[in-house]
């Protein structure tokens, strides 16, 4: 089968096209054929190694896994002797976060990970642009804070974690004030929000107003520039460890104090988040936002992409 390959951490370069071995699922897996994936942040981060802790889990010097991709949407092609969900021919979307694989022809994931048939209505390429962005939004957006009525200032509203997060939070019930560059105005409130911040216009750690939750979905701001903008017991997350890696230690630390504080959860992601994922969007509550889309083979012109922080939503690669 086709895949794309990296030996080594560095540049999008190298990435490079190679014909490899076709997996066989294990008794408990699903072997898949990829129809369509996507270039995120989770994959240009464990490629770069940019920090410490990915070297931990991918392997210190070089990558131990050697095929990209955390987001899938494609076709069953075959079953493991011990499946009982699925079956040949279901169209199926999900997420393989940490073990990835889905930059290729196939890959094998488990029954009970994180796979769930697609939703109705939706294509191979709208499948793919779904799971990643939400199942890290809602790391942040859970239901058990932003209920009816929660205030929420969501920086960076057109991203993948972003565009996610406003949908999710509307979801809830809460009320959301987003900011994104001018010509993203009109999707963003397309997608729920309530009030729009253009930030090439105005300032939003200047607002005169404050808000239960402030959370910053591109980590381009800090929790001392936003502090002013949080309620006495309001929150703040990034997405991102934040200058001199401050968030996760200030997250540790504020709960204590008593005031505003700064929460830094760990992503996970398992069925029930993808079936929960399917549920929202079959209810019209929920629509992917795809930027651009190029071939697998166009990998590292996407990746590029991706990494100039300037993409809305996702970034799609198209598989035979």
């Amino acid at each position: 089968m086709k895949a794309i390959v990296y030996g080594k951490y560095g540049p999008p370069e190298v990435l490079s096209l190679a014909e490899i071995d076709k997996p066989t699922p294990k008794a408990d897996e699903v072997l898949i054929g990829v129809r369509a994936t996507t270039v995120n942040r989770t994959d240009t981060g464990f490629r770069q190694a940019e920090y410490f802790a990915v070297r931990v889990v991918g392997g210190f010097f070089r990558p131990r896994r050697k095929i990209l991709g955390s987001e899938f949407a494609g076709v069953v092609e075959a079953v493991g002797a011990r499946v009982t969900k699925f079956r040949p021919g279901d169209r199926v979307f999900g997420l393989h976060t940490l073990k990835f694989g889905a930059h290729a022809e196939y890959v094998c994931v488990r029954e009970g990970g994180s796979i769930a048939e697609m939703p109705v209505g939706f294509t191979f390429e709208q499948a793919a642009a779904v799971c990643d962005g939400l199942m890290l939004a809602k790391t942040y957006v859970r239901s058990d804070t932003f209920k009816q009525g929660t205030s929420v200032l969501i920086n960076g509203a057109t991203g993948s974690i972003g565009s996610a997060a406003v949908q999710l939070a509307k979801y809830y019930g809460s009320e959301v004030t987003a900011t994104c560059k001018t010509s993203a105005v009109e999707l963003v409130k397309s997608l729920g929000a309530d009030k729009v911040i253009d930030y090439t216009k105005d300032d939003f750690t200047q607002l005169d107003r404050t808000f239960d939750v402030v959370l910053d979905s591109v980590g381009k701001s800090s929790f001392f520039k936003c502090r002013r903008l949080l309620k006495p017991r309001g929150v703040y997350f990034s997405s991102e460890l934040g200058p001199y890696w401050q968030n996760p230690l200030l997250a540790l630390i504020t709960p204590w104090l008593g005031g505003r504080k700064v929460g830094f959860p760990i992503p996970t992601d398992s069925q029930t988040d993808i079936l929960f994922f399917k549920k929202m969007i079959e209810e019209g509550k929920y629509q992917a936002v795809i930027d651009r889309t190029y071939p697998l083979a166009q990998v590292i012109e996407a990746t590029r992409y991706v990494e100039t922080g300037e993409k809305t939503g996702n970034v799609v690669l198209t598989v035979s």
